[in-house]
């Protein structure tokens, strides 16, 4: 019995560290992503408008720290798959959070995260294409239920919501495209993701650490063919706050993938896909307070479908077989019909 009680009390403090961990970095992950894009820096009021340059640090940041992992284990560094392979996921990956980034350019947070939800539908897609992948009736109900009530939030915005770029009403027609952007790209790069990981014998950092350098080169490559490599690092010499903003972005963003594959390994899919849901509940409840965004009668309806739709989907779902998994992947994949792999 004492034994027992123990191990349930190791448990309870486990998902404690868990839950806390995975809500602290991604909640702060999400709302450093509003502050860098929408809210102006200095005396002057200027914006930081470098996403790609964001893209850049996040990935260089977990590039070291994968390949620090893989030293520390005494894994090998050579390439499981042929590298182009690592790079075809790079420029997908790229382009999504790019678009991402981007979008709050047009659209407010609670829009952009709520949109997300409805990831469900290109994934399903890009599955049958590329996975030749079957889905049940019930998938396609609920990723009905949830495009539904993404498309209620996002077409009934408040009519205070203002851009800060085009000083226009948010959700315009370009906001709203480079979301159909994310969801494209997001839902290739998970699917190829998961075919990566089936086709080869591949260690989830090895695949992290080939991905991001390739995203590095990529990222860097367009900043300076862009000409925003010297600008944004005049911006964040002149503004110190926003170079402490980027570099707390990317930390929390590299230590999140610890703690989603800790959650994973001691609970299980199911019980990550409940946490990311509620995260994703919290981060809009905490940026419509922060940043003080209105919200429609309409769009809480919206809302209430979306949620409801996700924690009905994820607790009817059975719970798959524990196993660490990549980070950005089991993010993308929390919200859809797919299985994680085996962050």
């Amino acid at each position: 019995m004492a034994e027992e009680l123990r191990l349930s009390k190791g448990k309870i403090w486990q998902g404690i560290f868990a839950v806390s961990g995975i809500m602290t970095t991604l909640v702060i992950y999400g709302v450093l992503q509003e502050k860098l894009m929408r809210v102006p820096y200095g005396d002057n009021k200027e914006y930081f408008k470098f996403s790609l340059f964001l893209v850049f640090c996040n990935r260089i940041t977990t590039s070291v720290v994968s390949a620090a992992t893989l030293i520390a284990s005494k894994k090998a560094l050579d390439p499981v798959a042929p590298v182009y392979k690592y790079c075809l996921i790079s420029v997908s990956n790229i382009l999504t959070t790019t678009c991402q980034y981007e979008a709050l350019k047009y659209v407010s947070f609670p829009v952009q995260t709520l949109a997300k939800c409805a990831k469900m539908i290109p994934v399903m897609v890009w599955g049958t294409l590329i996975m030749q992948k079957t889905y049940r009736g019930r998938d396609y109900l609920f990723a009905f239920l949830v495009t539904i009530g993404c498309s209620i939030f996002i077409l009934y915005p408040s009519g205070y919501e203002i851009s800060p770029y085009n000083k226009g009403r948010e959700n315009t027609v370009w906001g709203v495209s480079l979301m159909i952007g994310y969801l494209g790209f997001d839902g290739f790069t998970s699917t190829f993701q998961d075919k990566l990981f089936k086709g080869y014998d591949m260690d989830i950092h090895n695949q992290i650490f080939y991905t991001t350098t390739c995203s590095c080169i990529l990222s860097l490559t367009g900043l300076i063919l862009q000409g925003n490599l010297i600008l944004a690092i005049d911006f964040v010499v002149r503004h110190n706050d926003c170079l402490f903003d980027i570099a707390l972005l990317s930390t929390v963003a590299t230590a999140s993938q610890f703690f989603i594959s800790y959650t994973i390994r001691t609970f299980g899919a199911l019980t990550f896909a409940t946490i990311m849901t509620t995260r994703q509940l919290v981060s809009i409840l905490l940026s419509c307070v922060w940043f003080a965004h209105p919200l429609t009668w309409e769009q809480s309806i919206g809302a209430a479908v979306v949620f409801g739709s996700l924690y009905a989907k994820t607790f009817m779902r059975k719970e798959p077989p524990k196993a660490p998994l990549d980070t950005e992947d089991i993010e993308n994949k929390a919200s859809s019909p797919l299985k994680p792999n085996p962050q």
